[in-house]
C-alpha cells in the first residue's frame, strides 16, 4: 500500500483513508453512549480505482486502535468489519452482544444516518 494517511473526522462520523489529498476510502460510524460508550461501523467503502490495496483492512485496524486508545469497545455492525475483526481477535475483541443489540436498535431509530 502506497502512502496512506488515516484521519478520524469524528463530527462526520468517518474514518477516512487519504492518498495524495484524495479520500480513498472510509468507514462510517457512530458512537454509542449508553449502555456504554463504544464506537459502532456501519459502513466501509474503498473507492474502485483503490481496492485490492490493503486500504479496508487499514481502516479496519485503525478502528480498533482509536477505540483501544479511547479505552472503549467496537460494536461492528459493518459486515466487512465484522469479518476483519473474526480474522483479527488478537486486535479486536469479541464485541458484547448487548452493545450489538442496543446500537441496531440505535440503527433502526435514526434509518437517515447512514
Amino acid at each position: 500500500m502506497s502512502d496512506i494517511e488515516i484521519r478520524d473526522d469524528r463530527a462526520a462520523g468517518r474514518l477516512e483513508a487519504v492518498a495524495e489529498g484524495e479520500v480513498v476510502g472510509h468507514i462510517e460510524y457512530f458512537v454509542l453512549e449508553s449502555p456504554a460508550r463504544a464506537l459502532v461501523p456501519v459502513h466501509t467503502v474503498v473507492e474502485p480505482a483503490h481496492e485490492g490495496k490493503g486500504i479496508a483492512g487499514s481502516l479496519a485496524r485503525e478502528l480498533y486502535a482509536v477505540a483501544e486508545r479511547e479505552g472503549i469497545p467496537v460494536a461492528p455492525l459493518c459486515p466487512y468489519v465484522v469479518k476483519w475483526a473474526e480474522r483479527h481477535p488478537a486486535v479486536a475483541p469479541p464485541a458484547d452482544p448487548e452493545l450489538l443489540a442496543v446500537a441496531k436498535d440505535w440503527l433502526r431509530a435514526h434509518p437517515g444516518r447512514f
